[in-house]
């Protein structure tokens, strides 16, 4: 969040918030306190949501169908790496694209499509919309042997 005094009423969330020299450094979202707002920062992840909105009038969302913890890696596969954790699957949905790829509980998801995994946060920012329908390359560990299993997201819905 970018915490702001430009002048932010009930009502105005959705605005720009712009820099000394024009340019929209934010999007205006909460008042905080007399005098005291909060924004949030434009990046590439905030460009591709605006612009998401207004081509499409939503964000899409890919979906695997699974919960998932972050966990320490074994030690072998953590100095191979060169990270400590990855993603557990806890639980798989049924008839869901992670069960249809053979995903399983204590599965230990550590790569989608090449980019490392090491928390749930990496693995939900992968399931972009561009995932939909897509196979997506993701290298586990199960029972100690290493695998890749192809996986096509859903798409969430609603």
């Amino acid at each position: 969040m970018i915490q702001t005094d430009a002048a932010l009423n009930p009502g105005n969330s959705g605005g720009a918030l712009a820099d000394g020299e024009g340019r929209v450094v934010g999007i205006n979202t909460a008042v905080a306190g007399v005098g005291l707002g909060l924004a949030v920062p434009i990046n590439t992840t905030t460009r591709s949501i605006v612009g998401a909105l207004m081509s499409d009038g939503r964000v899409r969302r890919a979906y695997l169908g699974i919960a998932g913890d972050t966990r320490p890696l074994p030690p072998r596969l953590a100095a191979i790496l060169g990270r400590q954790r990855g993603v557990e699957v806890v639980q798989v949905a049924e008839d869901s694209p992670a069960d249809r790829a053979g995903l399983r509980p204590e599965d230990l998801i550590v790569e989608v499509d090449g980019a490392s995994v090491s928390a749930v946060d990496d693995l939900q920012r992968l399931m972009a919309g561009d995932a939909i329908g897509r196979p997506v390359t993701t290298r586990l560990l199960r029972q100690g042997r290493e695998l890749t299993v192809e996986v096509v997201p859903d798409e969430l819905v609603a």
